[in-house]
């Protein structure tokens, strides 16, 4: 490929590579020269790119995920996921001191799912999510709304600790997070409950600040999902606690489950 893109070329790959990502699929490879590409839907200035000389997106090749294809079991649907994801190394943080990748645990056929940020210490230690304080509580609020942990499904926006638990880049959601919405569609969940900002901005694709994010119901890919604050805020500041528990009475109302009568109602 020529060391300087046309702009237009450079646009038009962009915006290939940002579909392919939406589907969950990042390996892209080179066809060899000799090797006739089978024609693709034009984008906006193939024509021109092409009478230039330049390379086209064509000349890329796009695997299909294996788990792309139909499962009913979504035990076996989630395995292939993470088979896909393998010893992951498509953003920075696997340079980064990440031990290993945190995919997910509880129910593949939860109806309640919890989304938080990104691994900590414990969890990249275990490889399991919210195993340390923060988890401690999340396991406490679930118990809360009459649930048990295995019986919800738990997972982050990305699945690699960032170096001294900072806050992921925008770059590094982008690129995890279409393998968050291949487990979102594989459990289907009747509800999502996003646990913090980076949670819910990146699933909602928005800027508010939290107070704005809480308390309403938003569609996410034919899927419910409430806004609550992420239980290593809770620990900084229990005074929240109270608020939380308002956002996630109203997800038990929408499951159908029983919310305690305040002390004192009969």
């Amino acid at each position: 490929m020529p060391s300087t893109l046309d702009p237009q070329l450079r646009r038009a790959i962009a915006d290939r590579v940002r579909y392919y990502r939406d589907l969950g699929i990042y390996d892209l490879y080179r066809r060899p020269e000799a090797a006739q590409p089978a024609q693709m839907p034009a984008l906006a200035g193939d024509e021109e790119e092409q009478r230039a000389g330049a390379t086209r997106i064509e000349d890329f090749t796009f695997p299909m995920p294996k788990s792309k294809v139909s499962i009913s079991d979504p035990a076996s649907a989630l395995r292939l996921i993470r088979e896909d994801i393998g010893d992951c190394t498509r953003c920075r943080l696997h340079k980064q001191g990440r031990k290993q990748i945190v995919f997910g645990v509880g129910n593949p056929k939860a109806e309640l799912m919890f989304i938080g940020e990104a691994p900590g210490a414990d969890e990249d230690e275990k490889g399991e999510p919210f195993v340390g304080r923060a988890g401690q509580l999340l396991t406490n609020m679930i118990k809360a709304m009459g649930l048990s942990r295995e019986e919800v499904y738990i997972a982050n926006i990305i699945k690699c600790r960032p170096p001294g638990n900072r806050t992921p880049e925008r770059d590094e959601c982008e690129t995890c997070s279409p393998f968050l919405f291949r487990q979102i569609e594989v459990i289907k969940p009747k509800v999502i409950v996003a646990l913090g900002a980076v949670a819910a901005k990146t699933l909602l694709a928005v800027n508010a600040s939290m107070g704005e994010l809480r308390g309403r119901w938003y569609d996410f890919r034919n899927t419910k999902l409430a806004v609550t604050y992420h239980p290593a805020f809770l620990l900084r500041d229990p005074r929240q606690k109270k608020e939380t528990w308002k956002d996630l009475q109203m997800v038990m109302k929408e499951l159908g489950l029983e919310v305690p009568k305040p002390v004192g109602e009969s």
